[in-house]
């Protein structure tokens, strides 16, 4: 069964609107898919109906921001009530953040050198909520850098001229809100936070202490070693696994829908919680 639990639509930072991402979902022949926009859900009651009428499964989902000792890391959210208020509350203090720290990343940008960043970043998110992505599109667009991985690389990290350091939820809050409206939590992309193992385990016990039961073992962005070694600490940890694209952009083709390898025949799927 192919089966994608990670993936963006125009409602964050993706490309493709809601129904056409479970459109393309569905001619990459993924049965199972869940978006997980980041800090919203505005796109999940549009997929869902399209999903319905294309037939597939489709699963509610979110892409929390944390803030866990100094760095941001991400919270995947899967299978909840979207309507519950805690969860709508702490959206709209994540919603304001990302408000403020667009403008601060504009500011900065402008002071390198590279102005209308704000502007030009709202015409590649169709007037909703602006995200790293969306800058990273205006800088390509306006010959400032070649590609999407230069730029972040080269604008939006710490120390780089348009990096503003992230002010998120805490893996309590987050993992809260999560398991509180009904879902489970799953740590996204670890291999992508490049922790030593000592941090990364520590992050996967916090984690846990909050309520957390999966890790994303199977993710767009880890290789073949990476796949290894989350399932292993899955399997140290007792933790529940799962599988996503982490999708934003058919452009992208390192990065596509449904393309996954299978979970390590040892991992317990998340998919088993709600499927």
């Amino acid at each position: 069964m192919q089966i994608d639990l990670h993936t963006h639509s125009t409602a964050s930072d993706g490309r493709l609107p809601p129904d056409e991402l479970v459109r393309r979902a569905v001619q990459a022949g993924v049965e199972v898919l869940a978006l997980t926009d980041h800090d919203g859900v505005d796109g999940l009651q549009t997929a869902r109906q399209t999903a319905q009428a294309e037939g597939i499964r489709f699963i509610n989902g979110i892409e929390l921001s944390v803030t866990w000792n100094k760095r941001t890391i991400h919270i995947v959210g899967l299978n909840f009530e979207p309507d519950y208020g805690p969860l709508q509350k702490g959206i709209a203090a994540l919603q304001d953040f990302r408000e403020r720290r667009a403008r601060e990343i504009a500011d900065k940008l402008d002071r390198a050198g590279i102005p209308g960043a704000y502007e030009g970043a709202q015409s590649f998110s169709e007037g909703r909520m602006l995200g790293r992505m969306h800058f990273a599109n205006f800088l390509v667009d306006r010959g400032y850098s070649k590609n999407i991985r230069h730029v972040f690389k080269h604008y939006l990290v710490a120390n780089k001229p348009g990096h503003v350091s992230g002010d998120w939820a805490s893996m309590e809050e987050a993992v809260g809100w999560i398991t509180a409206a009904g879902g489970i939590a799953v740590i996204a992309h670890p291999a992508r936070y490049k922790l030593t193992r000592t941090k990364l385990r520590k992050l996967i016990k916090d984690f846990m202490a909050a309520g957390g039961q999966a890790i994303e073992v199977v993710s767009g962005s880890h290789d073949v070693n990476e796949v290894k070694t989350m399932a292993a600490h899955a399997g140290d940890f007792d933790l529940y696994a799962s599988a996503g694209s982490d999708f934003h952009d058919p452009d992208f083709p390192w990065i596509k829908l449904g393309q996954l390898p299978p979970l390590p025949r040892q991992c317990k799927p998340v998919w088993d919680l709600f499927l």
